[in-house]
């Protein structure tokens, strides 16, 4: 036997027969909003009182499943992101350092960029899972693809970086070893392996935001023009943190200078990309990712105050600014990382920018 179809009233709206709402699992006004767009009217003090009955609009995908897939990557990520950032600000003072007769930030800087660079290796390939990936990557060069060029701009920055950074330790050598050939050798490769290890740095420190903002992943991709320039600018600040920790307050002028820019461009810029961003900004102060650039915000902004003030009168203060300067880089790469993950996964921040710019597009076409 088949079902009637529902009767109509008179005011004609139809007549829903009781065990209807068990049957759908909603009451039959919300049925009945959904269905048409319809108003239920009535009277409220002699004016009429209107209730619109459809529920807002939610963005949901096929099966609950988000439109966009997320991407695979874990913490191992914005660790690479943070050391390799770290590493090229350091390559540049340890270059200042040598022209300018600084050989204590010469050697932090030396140092500070071959541990970078070593531990962010290391969580790449952690990543990746075999080194063989990070090695089967060199058998291409494909400039279209952010992936590839750092791969190859990590791979002509390695070496050079590697070379600098021994000519410090030359002194561990055995005897014979440090006053022969190879000792004489690495102290004659220091300073032009310097050179071009900061020649290298800039790109070395901002590729990674090209790297993330090439991904369709909301958050990251509309944060596009701005990011080079944040992480550009965390870079120099954790760079410039790392030398007033570990070097003496006399020779940390350049330090101090390099980690106040950074942390102003890093600051100013964000702040101009959240704005340019607009919906796809909101998982910048939401959740995990909000609590990380709310306290990269408060580090950055109290380091660079304590580099001004402090920095460059006692040892302590140079160490406390230098300290929030790089727990303020951390803190940005991870807010960003994580920010891009929860942009992904929400329908909303994929098809209201979608939606925007048809609209802009119809608008500049009528």
């Amino acid at each position: 036997m088949t079902a009637e179809p529902n009767a109509v009233t008179r005011e004609g709206q139809p007549e829903h027969r009781p065990g209807e709402q068990a049957l759908t699992g909603q009451p039959p006004a919300a049925q009945a909003g959904r269905a048409g767009g319809r108003r239920k009217g009535g009277r409220k003090g002699g004016r009429r009182d209107e209730h619109v009955m459809v529920p807002d609009a939610t963005f949901t995908s096929y099966y609950g499943r988000p439109i966009l897939k997320a991407s695979p990557w874990e913490k191992d990520i914005p660790a690479y992101l943070f050391m390799g950032g770290l590493a090229a600000g350091s390559s540049l003072l340890a270059a200042g350092g040598d022209l300018t007769g600084r050989p204590a930030l010469r050697r932090t800087g030396r140092l500070g960029a071959i541990t970078g660079l070593s531990l962010s290796m290391v969580a790449l390939v952690h990543d990746l899972g075999r080194p063989a990936r990070f090695i089967n990557m060199l058998r291409v060069a494909k400039p279209t693809s952010p992936m590839s060029v750092g791969t190859w701009i990590l791979t002509a920055y390695g070496p050079f970086a590697g070379l600098a950074a021994a000519s410090e330790l030359r002194g561990l050598l055995p005897r014979a070893l440090r006053c022969g050939l190879p000792g004489a050798l690495l102290q004659l490769a220091g300073r032009p392996a310097g050179i071009v290890a900061a020649g290298i740095a800039p790109a070395v420190a901002g590729y990674t935001a090209v790297l993330l903002s090439d991904t369709a992943t909301p958050t990251w991709h509309d944060a596009h023009g701005h990011l080079p320039f944040v992480f550009v600018g965390s870079a120099s600040a954790a760079a410039g943190g790392l030398a007033m920790l570990a070097a003496p307050v006399a020779q940390t002028g350049p330090a101090r200078r390099l980690a106040l820019g950074g942390a102003v461009l890093e600051l100013v810029v964000e702040r101009q990309m959240e704005r340019a961003m607009g919906i796809t900004a909101e998982p910048l102060h939401q959740g995990t990712a909000g609590r990380l650039m709310r306290a990269s915000k408060l580090l950055t902004a109290a380091g660079a105050a304590g580099t001004a003030l402090l920095a460059g009168r006692s040892r302590p203060g140079a160490a406390l600014a230098g300290a929030a300067l790089l727990l303020g880089s951390v803190c940005t790469r991870f807010g960003v990382f994580e920010a891009g993950q929860a942009s992904a996964k929400d329908p909303r921040y994929v098809v209201v920018p979608q939606r925007e710019r048809l609209a802009a597009r119809a608008a500049a076409g009528s």
